[in-house]
């Protein structure tokens, strides 16, 4: 019941269309516009940097709140809080991925992951995907290309600095590739557009 509980709150939770919202707030539908996509990077293209910070920090917030409050209820049921927090993580992250009140399009959920990622992790976690980003970010001014490298080391920071040791390691161990698989999946169409040379770099319309 409390898993249930966890699931369905925290999905509602990421499910809030944040990028939409803001934009609308200007009247515009962000998804007829630029890549189509509800993230913070396409409402900071169409929009403005103003915008997609305020977009990326919504979207983040989901997920750290999200996290903390799934941590908390599994703490109530006397139950794994480490547990409660990947559920409510999966679930936030899905909910933004695949929003209910968007006809279940979302955005990619780098944003997202990333506030559930310093929720759950180690700040050494954070600040190695975080340089990880930078670098690749500052090399080749592709945010698509930066957030899948961040992704990808996200599982070898958490084998090389959360012990490894008992069962909660292994169960953040197995989400951390989880994310990194779904965030790999998501940004299917980016990586064709890599290979292509036809992806955009930052800064470009």
């Amino acid at each position: 019941m409390a898993w249930l509980l966890i699931g369905i709150v925290c999905y509602l939770i990421g499910s809030i269309p944040s990028g939409y919202l803001v934009a609308r707030t200007q009247g515009i539908d962000i998804r007829q516009h630029g890549s189509r996509n509800i993230g913070a990077t396409n409402v900071l293209r169409v929009m403005g940097k103003k915008w997609g910070y305020l977009v990326f920090l919504c979207d983040s917030s989901k997920g750290f709140l999200a996290v903390k409050l799934g941590m908390l209820v599994a703490t109530h049921f006397l139950l794994s809080p480490v547990l409660g927090g990947v559920v409510a993580a999966i679930t936030c992250i899905l909910g933004h991925n695949y929003t209910m009140w968007l006809g279940f399009k979302g955005g990619k959920g780098i944003a997202t992951s990333g506030g559930v990622i310093l929720a759950l992790f180690p700040i050494t976690v954070v600040c190695c995907l975080a340089i990880v980003w930078i670098v690749v970010f500052y090399v080749g001014k592709y945010v698509s290309l930066a957030s899948i490298a961040a992704a990808v080391a996200l599982p070898f920071a958490v084998f090389l600095i959360v012990a490894k040791t008992g069962q909660e390691f292994w169960t953040l161990f197995g989400f951390s590739a989880l994310v990194c698989a779904l965030a790999v999946w998501r940004h299917q169409a980016n990586i064709v557009r890599l290979m292509n040379g036809t992806e955009s770099r930052f800064g470009k319309k």
